[in-house]
């Protein structure tokens, strides 16, 4: 089935509808930023919120940092075009918690302040230890942040009808998304310097509450058109795929079986391994998660939040099998690629298709779409706030502050390095954005959870469970890992070599993998051990009070 855009149509009502309902929640959200601006006065405020959040609200707003544009947009898209293996990226999301929850949340509330570095550098040499974890969440950041700002071109070319060789307002394509990712960098960094974490936090609960809504009304419109039975579901989307049969099995994407090529096949069966571990480990390593423990009161309410952002979060997963599948089925596989090639787009296309269905042809069409694509911005928006603060407070407390000024900056001073940081965090967002539009924004997202399970996991767990550890290993783990994840995306098929890579038309590729976390995590784990025991400093009394901190919480801030 193909889907006509009410926007190609040159229907003025879709395009108005959309750009209002855009607007309207930009207004509301600056709204909350400036009133939680009036809240910030210290930099406790500023990092952490006050540390004001209850278990429940912080759980919401985990919830909505975490289901990004890659969950939204990028996993729908991949179940559409791939079926079952586009629904491995939500099984990782989803178990990845477990992790987090087990080995990290409660002992980093108990162990830091403000940053993931507080943990690292609480028993060890501040300034080394704090440049690593500084460079390695900005560069956790900024893979992020390219996923949701190549979101946000995708869906707003969408919404205004631009394909290759139409424009609007004088833009074509290609223009309109560099447009896009132009004004989402300039809102996204309004957030976090106008409204701190506070802003951040109560922007990313309003948009949790909004994607749940948006999926819970489009999976019951896709479950009500197939009478709620799945079978008949499943069975149209493998059919209007075509792919038929294969798009409920494993292999369409990864582990694919190439006939008479045994390496190929080899390879391709790696790269499922390796997105696997990617996205379990990666979790408990990404900087703008870890953040989100040091906002509430205690670390039980640490726990609490977890185990809310878990259940949240799974529900979301599990609708994500009927958005996907129903865009296969409803909209088809060619009109998906025909407006995005990465498939970014299929949820939108979806809402549009049940809204001509269920709420009155074009004009409910046009609705259901506006409204949808305006939870989606909402996301992206909510994202990349809580990505850019997490980066600029990196940046702001650990590098500028314990670094530059070796403790000796005021509250005021790093407040404003923050605020200056985030400016050009989200300047470097803008411009590498611009250069990824090709790939698909789950994929984007899985790569910088290799990242950071890569560089920050083996730091963050040998620092709270290895008495031996020192400020070498930390080191040495940080940037192993870091530059080895790096180093193997920059030789992989994701920049160079294949018809979707971010420089299709160069070829300078010779790592086989798409994702490198496979070799990149354990070389994490291997530099932190080994810098660890070539070093002959330790402080067994240091990890001893870290250790009854982080178990008990006395001492914490």
């Amino acid at each position: 089935m193909t889907t006509v855009l009410a926007a190609e149509a040159g229907d003025s009502t879709a395009r108005n509808l959309t750009l209002t309902l855009f607007l309207v929640f930009v207004a509301v959200t600056l709204a909350i930023t400036v009133w939680a601006s009036r809240q910030t006065k210290t930099a406790t405020d500023f990092y952490a919120g006050g540390r004001s959040f209850s278990g429940f609200q912080n759980g919401m707003a985990i919830g909505g940092d975490y289901m990004s544009a890659a969950s939204f947009l990028g996993i729908a898209g991949l179940i559409a075009l791939y079926g079952y293996d586009g629904f491995l990226y939500s099984i990782g999301f989803l178990v990845a918690w477990l992790v987090a929850l087990l080995l990290v949340a409660e002992l980093l509330r108990n162990s830091g302040r403000y940053t993931m570095a507080d943990v690292l550098a609480f028993r060890m040499r501040q300034r080394p230890v704090r440049t690593a974890a500084a460079a390695s969440t900005i560069t956790v950041s900024i893979f992020y942040l390219l996923a949701q700002m190549v979101g946000a071109g995708a869906l707003v070319a969408l919404l205004l009808g631009i394909k290759p060789g139409t424009t609007f307002l004088g833009l074509d394509a290609d223009a309109a998304k560099i447009a896009t990712i132009i004004m989402v960098g300039a809102l996204m960094v309004t957030y976090v310097t106008v409204g701190g974490m506070k802003g951040t936090t109560y922007v990313q609960i309003v948009k949790a509450f909004l994607l749940m809504g948006g999926a819970v009304v489009m999976t019951l419109l896709v479950l009500a058109k197939y009478k709620f039975n799945l079978s008949d579901l499943l069975g149209e989307a493998a059919d209007a795929s075509g792919k038929g049969s294969a798009l409920l099995a494993p292999g369409l994407r990864y582990g694919v079986e190439t006939p008479g090529d045994a390496l190929k096949t080899f390879y391709s069966k790696l790269d499922l391994l390796s997105l696997g571990v990617a996205l379990v480990l990666g979790t408990a390593g990404l900087p703008h998660i870890l953040i989100r423990f040091y906002t509430v009161p205690t670390a039980k309410a640490a726990r609490k939040s977890v185990l809310w952002a878990i259940g949240i979060i799974g529900t979301f997963y599990l609708l994500t099998l009927a958005l996907g599948f129903g865009a296969a089925a409803l909209v088809g596989s060619e009109a998906i690629t025909a407006q995005d090639r990465a498939g970014n787009t299929a949820a939108p296309q979806l809402a549009e298709v049940l809204g001509v269905d269920f709420l009155g042809g074009e004009l409910g069409g046009a609705t259901l779409l506006a409204v949808i694509a305006a939870v989606a911005f909402a996301t992206i928006l909510a994202v990349v706030a809580g990505l850019t603060l997490a980066s600029s407070s990196s940046l702001a407390h650990d590098f500028y502050a314990n670094v530059v000024k070796n403790g000796t900056a005021s509250e005021r001073q790093e407040v404003a390095v923050a605020r200056i940081s985030a400016l050009v965090i989200g300047a470097i967002a803008i411009v590498l954005s611009i250069f990824a539009q090709n790939l698909n924004v789950a994929f984007l997202v899985a790569l910088a959870f290799a990242v950071a399970a890569s560089g920050n996991l083996p730091a963050i767990l040998y620092s709270l469970f290895w008495r031996r550890f020192n400020t070498n290993g930390a080191v040495w783990a940080i940037y192993g890992g870091l530059f080895a994840a790096v180093f193997l995306v920059f030789f992989s098929p994701v920049v160079s070599g294949s018809p979707t890579a971010m420089f299709p038309d160069q070829d300078w590729q010779w790592f086989p993998l798409s994702n490198p976390g496979l070799l990149s995590i354990p070389f994490g784990f291997l530099c932190g051990w080994f810098g660890t025991v070539i070093s002959k400093e330790r402080d067994d009394q240091r990890y001893a009070e870290l250790e009854v901190r982080s178990l008990t919480g006395a001492g914490a801030h």
